[in-house]
C-alpha cells in the first residue's frame, strides 16, 4: 500500500491540467480524501461487433435491473436516445432546460421526440446559476476535490428524480469512450508536444503562483520520434476523469442505488476502432447504426457535449482573489470552461481554508 501524501500544489495543478487528481494517493488536505470513478469490471464486459449485438447487450443489461425504478438522463444525442429505446414505456426521463439569458439548449426538441416515440415520461430539469451555487458545496465536499462543470446540473437531475421515486439513474457516459466518440481526440495521430498542449484543459503555469509540472503523466505515453500513445492515454486518463464526474454527482444526491447505470460502459468492441472511418466523419459508427435501427425516421444528430452555459456564467467574472493564484489575471484569455475550473478550485480552497 502506497503512503498517502498531502500536496496542495500538486492537486491544484493536476485538477487544472486533467480536471481530476491524477494520483489517487495524493490529496489537498489532511482528512480530505478525493474520490475516484467506479468503473465496470473489464472482464465482465460483453464483446460487441455490430448494432444488433449492442442492442442485445443493452436489453440484457436492463433486464438485470428490472426490479429497480430507473430514470434516464436524456439528451438530444445518439447515446442516450439509444438507451431510451430499451427502457420500459413510462420510464421517467430527464432533460436539461437552461434558464439563463441567451442560452438555448437545442437538444430539447430531439429529446422530446425520443421520449414520445418510446412513451417515456419526460421531465425538464431547469438549471440556472442559483442551482449551481446551491449544489456546488456538497459536490466539493463529497469529492474531496474541485469538480467538473456538469456535476451541479447532473446532481439537480438526480435530486428531482428522487422526488419522483426514481431509485437509480441511467446515463450514457461510456459510449464516447467505447465506440469512438471523441472525434477531435481521434482526428489524427498526434505528436507528443501538440497532444500535451491540446489535452491540457487549463495550464497551471498561467494561473498558479506555485505550479507543479504534470509532464510525468504525459511522458508515460511518449513514443519514439516525438509521438504519443494517445489511444492508451484516452483509455487511462480521460476515462477516469469523465466517469468520476457522473459518479460524484449521483452519490452526492444520495440515490438509492449508486453510482449510476450505464449499459454503454458494460460492453467493449470486438475489433479496434476504425480510425479512418471516424476521421471521415463517422464517429461512433456502430452507435450510428444502432440509432438508425431504433429511429429509422430520424436524422442522425451530430455529437454535442453536455451543454452548460459557462460562458454566460463567467462573462463578467473578474477572476480569483486567493493568494494561490497569480495576481491580475487577464480573464479574457480563458475560455468559459477554464474560468469554471479556476472558480471551482478557488471555491474548494475557500471551503477548507476560509479567507
Amino acid at each position: 500500500m502506497k503512503k498517502r501524501v498531502i500536496d496542495k500544489n500538486f492537486c491544484m495543478s493536476s485538477y487544472l491540467t486533467f480536471r481530476y487528481i491524477e494520483n489517487e494517493n495524493i490529496d489537498f488536505y489532511e482528512n480530505v480524501f478525493h474520490s475516484v470513478d467506479i468503473p465496470f469490471p473489464d472482464d465482465k464486459k460483453i464483446i460487441v461487433n455490430n448494432a444488433l449485438e449492442i442492442a442485445d447487450a443493452y436489453k440484457k443489461a436492463f433486464e438485470s435491473v428490472k426490479d429497480r425504478k430507473l430514470g434516464l438522463l436524456l439528451s438530444g444525442g445518439m447515446d442516450s436516445a439509444c438507451l431510451a429505446a430499451f427502457l420500459p414505456a413510462g420510464t421517467d426521463a430527464y432533460t436539461f432546460r437552461f434558464l439563463d439569458n441567451g442560452f438555448t439548449n437545442h437538444d430539447i426538441t430531439r429529446a422530446e421526440k425520443y421520449a414520445e416515440k418510446y412513451h417515456l415520461n419526460l421531465h425538464y430539469v431547469d438549471i440556472n446559476w442559483d442551482i449551481v451555487e446551491k449544489n456546488l458545496p456538497k459536490l466539493l465536499l463529497k469529492k474531496g476535490a474541485p469538480v467538473h462543470s456538469i456535476e451541479p446540473q447532473i446532481m439537480e437531475a438526480a435530486l428531482q428524480a428522487k422526488k419522483d421515486g426514481v431509485e437509480m439513474m441511467v446515463a450514457a457516459d461510456g459510449s464516447d469512450l467505447v465506440f469512438g466518440g471523441m472525434d477531435k481526440m481521434l482526428s489524427k495521430d498526434w505528436k507528443y508536444d501538440e497532444w500535451k498542449e491540446f489535452y491540457t484543459f487549463c495550464n497551471p503555469e498561467k494561473v498558479l503562483k506555485n505550479p507543479v509540472s504534470m509532464e510525468y503523466v504525459f511522458e508515460r505515453y511518449k513514443l519514439p520520434n516525438n509521438e504519443i500513445d494517445y489511444l492508451r492515454f484516452i483509455d487511462e486518463i480521460f476515462a477516469h476523469e469523465s466517469s468520476a464526474s457522473y459518479c460524484n454527482a449521483f452519490i452526492t444526491a444520495e440515490m438509492k442505488y449508486t453510482p449510476f447505470f450505464d449499459p454503454s460502459g458494460m460492453v467493449k468492441m470486438g475489433s479496434p476502432l476504425d480510425l479512418d472511418r471516424i476521421r471521415r466523419g463517422e464517429s461512433k459508427y456502430l452507435i450510428r447504426e444502432l440509432f438508425k435501427l431504433c429511429y429509422p425516421e430520424f436524422d442522425i444528430p451530430e455529437k454535442i457535449p453536455m451543454p452548460r452555459p459557462v460562458d454566460i456564467y463567467f462573462e463578467k467574472w473578474s477572476g480569483p482573489k486567493r493568494e494561490e493564484f497569480k495576481k491580475n489575471l487577464d480573464m479574457s484569455e480563458f475560455t468559459g470552461n477554464q474560468k469554471w475550473q479556476i472558480y471551482c478550485l478557488e471555491q474548494f480552497l475557500n471551503l477548507h481554508e476560509p479567507l
